[in-house]
């Protein structure tokens, strides 16, 4: 036989593994139907929702027969499975006989608890714990309400009231319960601290926490203890002060698992990858096996990196497919395999390998029709390839799931609530503070489309507001440093460039870029002509702004000061070939597969505004789109968008100032362009699109050089994946209704109209360097290869009269001053290069052999010590030759 109370009494400890077991046990050996809601609720608080669903069915035809006690686990599986509206039904009228059990007022002021009624949920919770004084769970439900209400002393009377009552009854309590009430306990306490903005006392309570708990066998509490007040600075927006303190304890534990874990998840928060990734990869070093830490990785980098989030994807599958020493049971297994898989699916799904990614997704699916990760991953790639309503499907699976994310889902393929009140919860949850925040910017902005779909502009602007106000907390988005950029550009590509430089890039005609304003039209423009046979639609490339990163690169390598775009003047006919060949095959590539012989491909990257002159300096006769919209629009439409990439390119987009100067620069940009390159860059209307679908598909094609194809335009279609913000907009017809939606909100558009008429006035250029020719190092490298050491000198000298900094001509200067026995000159020459690009070791290794050769071994042993390399010397010192620059860009 089994003991009902006891099970019950796991329940109310949140023991839920332990009573999964013994009450399987127990219904396999009796099938007493008063076990099944308690089986459903420990599968529920596990995470395997179908199961849970199929014990809860089976209760649902014995609920006739059960006595209060049990309708009220009946509803305890309601609760975990967001059914709030149900559980209270089950529930109102045991407790309205006024003969109810502390735990069913409990529940039923749960349910008022989160639909935010904090006043009913409190007097129930207060009504359950006089009813019995000694259930810590409901005490701390207690004092978590008395936190939102703002009645600290109650909250704080609460929880000394709490620790007596531990004290008196632990003795009864299993060594680990015990110390999980203590620990609820105390992170009470230290939310209060925080609400209260009393940190030096809570940071002083957490230390003495530390020298208690690190001497003792329960180290884990402290650090759980660490984490959740982090998570609670987080939720007060103080991100920074959250990573502090574990850096703080980082540094005594610096390959803590959960401490790295949370201390990445801070740093992605705050668009810090490369810090991110560092703090996983050191804590990789000393836990190879860890999934959690590879999976982590994986997900940092999954948009910065892909080579890197798959690497880090397929061990923790790999892992996970294998017994490891962390895992207890088959359940912890199961669950470890599922999000390990998920992790490669969305690997598989970021890199457009669509069909394997959905063979994983629904391999888990299988396995576990509820698992949220999954259904999400898999939806967005259903709405990226176009399948909407396959996309929906999966979003009203979410929806039952947990509604507050299928709603949000749903909202992003515009399918709106049909009820206020589903958006006033929704409201309620994105006001919750998380790791993200006070607000969690996502929902707020899926919320103000909902409200403009209703026509309450006035709600749908605040909501707006709020969202962007959340989100620009984390951007590191500077306007000025963005105008000054700008003028950079405009100096640096000017006609005199093109005429100096006559013979560079290629007459290559692949490449079609579409560029304009982010939310401009670009991807309507791109999804019409990619509808004609002889062009391939890539969508937002990548390949400009890495031929840059490359540009930034070089650059660094040799140590010249010098950046893009004013580097670009040392661009020799060969390296511009070079890339742009790379470029071309590239783009050749991606259509290799949808349309091989495609004529065209087209690269529909906003942003590549910016890079007009360098496109040009590449592809001479390159086909150049420029699309314009109404600027209010624009800026609008930007607002009300979650771009979810907070920390690239569209930082100025959380802004409407931001958003006036960015408008600003894109019209100076353009006319500088149109100055430069007259007639060659066709600007297009998205609202002569808009109006005249047909003339403007026409004017597109014949600008492109190819013949008329009236397939263009059914663009909407074109099957093909979409990976921008316009994801459902292009499978629709053409509208109209997206004309002049900036009217809706003009009382809202002051600081757009300061930011767009501000003076633009970057800050002075004094610090730019001309190279009257191209190729001063190369061609000097590729002299001193060939002995002419005279040449080569007079190369290096004429780079070091421009730039006197340039350490890569420093360096080869040297070499030759110690090629023609000047090894004075030579040494002092290569030390300077070195402190200016002190990472070059070939550098130091002839600097060390340098100063052998004038008998200064006092220097060379020193310099060998400072750099580490003395074990990799000894060979070295039995050759005289020195190293020339690597030119491998």
């Amino acid at each position: 036989m089994f003991d009902l109370k006891k099970l019950r009494q796991l329940a109310d400890n949140q023991q839920f593994n332990e009573l999964q077991l013994i009450a399987e046990d127990a219904w396999l050996s009796s099938y007493a139907p008063v076990l099944l809601p308690l089986l459903a609720l420990a599968y529920a608080h596990l995470g395997l929702r179908e199961k849970a669903l199929e014990y809860y069915q089976q209760a649902e035809s014995y609920l006739d027969e059960y006595d209060n006690e049990t309708v009220v686990d009946m509803a305890a599986v309601l609760l975990v499975t967001h059914r709030f509206d149900e559980a209270k039904a089950l529930l109102k009228p045991i407790v309205e006989l006024g003969t109810a059990n502390e735990l069913a007022v409990a529940r039923l002021g749960y349910c008022y608890l989160v639909v935010g009624q904090l006043d009913k949920a409190k007097a129930l919770f207060e009504q359950a714990l006089a009813l019995a004084p000694e259930r810590l769970p409901i005490a701390n439900h207690l004092i978590n309400i008395y936190l939102q209400l703002g009645y600290f002393q109650q909250a704080q009377q609460l929880i000394l009231q709490g620790q007596s009552t531990l004290a008196e009854i632990e003795s009864a309590l299993p060594e680990e319960l015990k110390l999980q009430f203590a620990n609820q306990l105390d992170e009470l306490q230290l939310q209060l601290w925080v609400q209260l903005q009393s940190f030096t006392e809570a940071e002083q309570w957490l230390e003495q926490c530390f020298q208690l708990h690190i001497k003792s066998s329960v180290d884990r509490y402290f650090f759980e203890l660490l984490i959740y007040y982090s998570n609670l600075l987080a939720e007060q927006d103080l991100h920074q002060q959250a990573s502090e303190i574990l850096r703080r304890y980082g540094k005594k534990y610096p390959h803590h698992i959960e401490l790295c874990l949370q201390l990445a998840e801070l740093a992605k928060l705050q668009g810090q990858f490369i810090p991110s990734v560092q703090v996983l990869q050191q804590a990789l070093h000393h836990h190879p096996e860890s999934i959690k830490l590879w999976a982590k990785l994986s997900y940092v980098c999954l948009h910065n990196n892909n080579q890197k989030a798959r690497y880090a994807a397929e061990r923790a599958v790999e892992l996970a497919n294998k017994p490891s020493k962390d895992q207890h049971n088959g359940l912890e297994i199961h669950i470890v395999q599922l999000a390990a898989k998920n992790t490669l699916a969305e690997v598989e799904s970021n890199e457009q390998n669509y069909a394997y990614a959905a063979v994983l997704y629904q391999e888990i699916l299988d396995e576990n029709p509820s698992y949220l990760p999954a259904l999400q991953g898999l939806g967005q790639q259903q709405m990226l390839q176009g399948n909407i309503d396959e996309a929906i499907e999966l979003f009203e699976k979410i929806k039952r799931i947990d509604p507050v994310k299928g709603h949000s889902a749903l909202i992003n393929a515009r399918h709106f609530p049909e009820d206020e009140a589903t958006l006033i919860k929704m409201e309620q949850a994105a006001q919750l503070p998380s790791l993200e925040g006070k607000m969690k910017s996502g929902i707020l902005f899926q919320l103000a489309s909902a409200w403009e779909k209703r026509k309450v502009y006035n709600k749908a602007f605040e909501l707006a507001k709020l969202a962007n106000e959340a989100s620009k907390k984390f951007l590191p988005y500077d306007a000025k440093a963005h105008r000054n950029q700008c003028a950079r550009i405009r100096v640096s590509f000017t006609k005199a460039l093109y005429q100096h430089r006559p013979d560079c890039g290629v007459d290559s005609t692949v490449p079609v870029f579409v560029l304009g304003m982010p939310r401009s039209g670009t991807t309507l423009v791109e999804q019409i002509i990619a509808g004609h046979s002889d062009i391939f639609g890539a969508g937002e490339l990548g390949v400009i702004p890495q031929v840059i990163q490359g540009l930034q690169r070089w650059e660094r390598q040799t140590g010249s000061g010098r950046s893009y775009p004013d580097c670009v003047d040392d661009l020799t006919a060969e390296v511009t070939s070079g890339i742009a060949n790379n470029v071309v095959d590239e783009m050749r590539a991606l259509a290799q597969e949808d349309k091989p012989n495609a004529k065209h491909v087209v690269d529909k990257l906003p942003h590549n505004f910016e890079n007009i002159g360098l496109i040009k300096f590449l592809f001479p006769k390159a086909k150049i789109i420029s699309v314009r919209r109404d600027p209010r629009d624009i800026a609008m439409s930007n607002y009300f968008t979650d771009f979810q990439a907070k920390h690239g390119g569209m930082g100025f987009a959380y802004d409407l100032e931001d958003i006036g100067q960015q408008l600003a620069d894109h019209n100076l940009m353009m006319h500088h362009w149109h100055q430069t390159f007259p007639g060659e860059i066709l600007e297009l209307n998205y609202e002569d699109v808009v109006d005249d679908l047909e003339g403007s598909a026409r004017k597109l094609l014949n600008y492109i050089g190819v013949e008329w194809q009236p397939q263009v335009l059914k663009f909407n279609e074109l099957d093909r994946t979409v990976k921008t913000a316009s994801v459902w907009q292009v499978r629709q017809p053409i509208y109209k209704t997206s004309k002049a939606k900036w009217k809706r909100y003009e009382q809202y558009l002051a600081p757009l109209i300061k930011g767009t008429n501000a003076k633009i006035a970057p800050d002075p250029i004094d610090d730019m360097i001309t190279l009257p020719v191209a190729g001063f190092l190369t061609d000097g490298v590729a002299l001193y290869q060939a002995r002419d050491l005279d040449g080569a000198e007079l190369c290096f000298k004429k780079m070091l009269h421009h730039n006197p900094k340039h350490a890569a001509c420093q360096y080869m200067l040297g070499l030759v001053y110690m090629s023609k026995n000047h090894p004075q000159e030579g040494v002092a020459l290569m030390a300077q290069a070195l402190e200016i690009a002190p990472w070059h070791q070939e550098w130091t290794r002839n600097l060390i052999k340098g100063y052998e050769q004038l008998g200064d071994t006092d220097k060379a042993n020193q310099l060998r010590d400072d750099s580490g390399l003395e074990a990799t010397m000894a060979a070295d010192e039995l050759d005289d030759s020195f190293t020339t620059f690597n030119l491998e860009r």
